[in-house]
């Protein structure tokens, strides 16, 4: 019975030596030089501000929102695609409605000026 799963174990020990070995060499062998900008606090795409009241640009959301969009779109359409002569006319006029859902937030972002860079 052990040599079913012998495999699995291996590849387990493997995947777990891996994960602990590359992290230690990477903070072994990595250069160390700090400065103000890299140790400076980072989030979301803004400089870090005191005061929590202060408003955001709403450009970050859309494109946010942008990115959420085409990553469904492809999350979705490539399975639906790989079965499309199995799911008919149905599964046809799903997907279309689906990818209509898109249309109109992609339409939104357009609208709002989302695409447009400075």
């Amino acid at each position: 019975m052990l040599e079913s799963y012998l495999p699995i174990l291996v590849f387990i020990a493997l995947a777990v030596g891996l994960g602990v070995l590359l992290p230690a060499l990477g903070f072994i062998l990595a250069p160390r030089r700090p400065d103000d900008e890299k140790l400076a606090p980072y989030e979301c795409g803004f400089e870090a501000f005191e005061d929590s009241r202060m408003q955001f640009d709403v450009r970050y959301y859309l494109v946010a929102i942008l990115f959420i969009i085409f990553d469904l779109e492809i999350a979705f359409l490539f399975p639906w695609a790989i079965v499309l002569d199995e799911v008919g006319l149905f599964g046809f006029a799903a997907m279309a409605v689906f990818v209509g859902v898109l249309l109109v937030g992609f339409l939104y972002e357009w609208r709002k000026g989302a695409l447009e860079w400075e």
